[in-house]
């Protein structure tokens, strides 16, 4: 028996490899079964060249066996095994990489890929195992050796018996801490768990001995456990199959197998590109919304694999946060990973699938919009919110991606339309996108602002969402329409009466206005006659960019900074009110202070917004009545 050092490798060195490259202790049975698979391919492609092998699939697996007693854990194969040589220089040289020496001297093929490049994989085994053996028979040779390494202290290496050709690890575990416990990595339902989380796509059959719990033959109360061998792993990934061979039962059952959600998804996307960038995903579009998802404990992201070995459970980058809604999984040969396969190297290829998958999210919306309106609008009724903070976000940077995907509630429709839905009916002087902002469509209906535009025949799209008044201001325009609030100052539809109005200055009730004006100084920026009002005897109107359902929002929010609407105090000549201030003015000041303040107030409320001083208003009414 030879007693070795490792080649040009410290303590530090390894201590690195086994506590810093990892950061979950359960990625050394992904590493060492993905190698398992990899002496298996290598075999494959063998037979490719030479004659003289075949290559019979059912002959080929992994095995994995947990021993309680020993406290050991085996992971054995049937693949092209190592010699003497082999074992001394992939094991006994930290990241030094069999595979992809294999890799380099052999062009692959027919779909098939080395997983392994790095060499590190193995020495993953050092975070669960105090001492790790592996016994391998090459492939052609009659002698078995035996490497086995209590850690950076060296190794040992030794001829033995082995009848089959292939690898045998034998991981003699560590014994448990306070902090840890290492007999997880003996019991059936975790090692199970495991396997199905990372391996569950290796292409060849993963076995386990599983404790089977029947009725004694002849009973019909007792049970007794049965030992059987069992294949945990799926191996044939359903996006490798062919969409013709799919039906949506298979979508939907494995959507529940990955407990992407306890919803049925509105749609699945299968996509196979076999490009630039090669790649295979299926993605889903859930029917309900995730409980946690406005929160900060919602987790964005796609899984990803590379070569159907589980990288990433939640590949962030795959999708912007306007489509984090989507469910779903990404595999692709071209990753660059880096030496621990949980992190990419480089993120070109990510950002080209990324984009990829965004073009074809956004395209199949599209198609359930047009031919599944039902559908679409029950996925909107769940994620209409998130698309239009997609809108908001990065200061409109993305409204061209979405804006055709947006919906609200028409006034003349009683439902929801698309912006483009909304163009296409407009008057032909219409000159903008008419909205009212609010916290429901009941509210919006009884505004008086609504009663003038509506009118006019024109369609008021209700803003009810907190966000959508932001997100529109982002959008600015929309096929050359700009978007006007109902509140707005000045709302484009002048008629001749209007027109007389705004050429003619209110010289007559200009003193009036003032004093109304005085009497609510600091709570608007002016008091006008109203070019809006019909039936109503007041409103308020703004000027600026903030609107005054904005800023019940704002001063919603935990870091209020009290920004305020410019409001304007309008109101109605045409009603009966306008000439009680006129008779006040005229003849009682006190009386026209009492009634500007009622009306100011009048004006917060159907607004929505609260009253400065409750018990004022109160007395004030108190003040009217007697």
């Amino acid at each position: 028996m030879e007693t070795k050092q490792f080649k040009a490798e410290s303590k530090r060195l390894l201590d690195m490899m086994i506590n810093s490259i990892y950061t979950h202790r359960e990625i050394f049975l992904r590493e060492l079964i993905s190698n398992a698979s990899d002496a298996i391919d290598k075999i494959y492609y063998k037979t490719l060249t030479d004659d003289s092998l075949s290559f019979d699939q059912d002959n080929y697996f992994i095995k994995v066996v947990a021993d309680k007693e020993n406290r050991t854990l085996k992971i054995i194969d049937t693949g092209i095994g190592m010699t003497k040589d082999e074992l001394e220089t992939n094991l006994g040289t930290i990241a030094k990489s069999g595979s992809l020496a294999f890799k380099k001297e052999n062009e692959l093929k027919d779909g098939y890929d080395i997983i392994g490049q790095f060499g590190v994989g193995f020495y993953a085994a050092f975070m669960v195992a105090d001492v790790v053996t592996v016994i391998s028979k090459a492939l052609g040779s009659d002698e078995a050796y035996k490497w086995e390494s209590e850690g950076a202290e060296g190794y040992t290496l030794e001829m033995v018996e082995k009848d089959s050709v292939g690898t045998e690890i034998i991981l003699k575990l560590k014994e448990n801490t306070e902090d840890e416990s290492y007999d997880e990595y003996l019991e059936e339902y975790r090692l199970k768990s495991i396997i199905k989380k990372y391996s569950d796509f290796i292409r060849y059959p993963i076995k386990m001995e599983v404790t089977d719990r029947r009725l004694k033959e002849g009973s019909e109360s007792e049970y007794e456990d049965y030992q059987e061998e069992q294949i945990i792993n799926s191996m044939v990934p359903i996006w490798r199959k062919n969409k013709s061979e799919l039906t949506d039962e298979d979508y939907q059952n494995f959507y529940a197998e990955k407990r992407y959600g306890f919803d049925k998804p509105i749609k699945h996307i299968h996509i196979s590109v076999d490009g630039t960038v090669r790649y295979n995903a299926i993605l889903y579009i859930p029917e309900k919304i995730p409980f946690d998802y406005y929160s900060k404990e919602f987790e964005k992201g796609l899984e990803l694999y590379s070569n159907g070995v589980l990288i990433m459970d939640k590949c962030a980058d795959l999708l912007p946060d306007y489509f984090s809604f989507v469910k779903g999984m990404v595999d692709s040969e071209d990753l660059s990973l880096n030496i621990s396969r949980e992190m990419l190297q480089h993120d070109r290829q990510l950002k080209l699938i990324a984009k990829n998958i965004s073009k074809k999210i956004k395209s199949e919306l599209q198609s359930i919009l047009k031919n599944e309106r039902e559908k679409y609008e029950e996925f909107y009724q769940s994620f209409g919110r998130q698309l239009k903070y997609g809108v908001y976000s990065d200061f409109g940077a993305n409204k061209e991606v979405l804006q055709d995907l947006l919906m609200f509630y028409s006034s003349k429709e009683k439902k929801l339309v698309t912006l483009d839905e909304y163009i296409s009916r407009m008057p032909e002087e219409q000159k903008y996108i008419y909205y009212a902002a609010g916290d429901s469509i009941e509210r919006l209906e009884k505004l008086p602002q609504t009663e003038f535009v509506s009118e006019k025949g024109y369609d008021i799209l209700f803003f009810t969402d907190d966000i959508d008044e932001f997100a529109i201001k982002m959008v600015m325009t929309y096929k050359e329409k700009e978007f006007k609030s109902i509140s707005s100052g000045d709302l484009g539809i002048e008629g001749e009466e209007s027109k007389e109005d705004s050429e003619t200055p209110d010289n007559e009730n200009q003193e009036l206005f003032d004093f109304m004006k005085k009497t609510l100084a600091g709570k608007v920026k002016d008091v006008r006659i109203s070019k809006r009002l019909k039936s109503h005897p007041v409103c308020l109107a703004t000027e600026g960019e903030i609107s005054i359902e904005m800023e019940k929002i704002l001063a919603a929010m935990p870091d209020n900074q009290n920004i305020k609407a410019e409001k304007v105090l309008e109101i109605n000549k045409n009603h009966e009110v306008f000439q009680s201030l006129k008779e006040a003015f005229e003849n009682d000041k006190e009386k026209l202070d009492l009634y500007t303040k009622l009306l100011f107030n009048q004006a917060l409320l159907i607004e929505g917004l609260p009253i400065q001083d409750p018990v004022e208003f109160t007395n004030d009414i108190c003040k009217i009545m007697v």
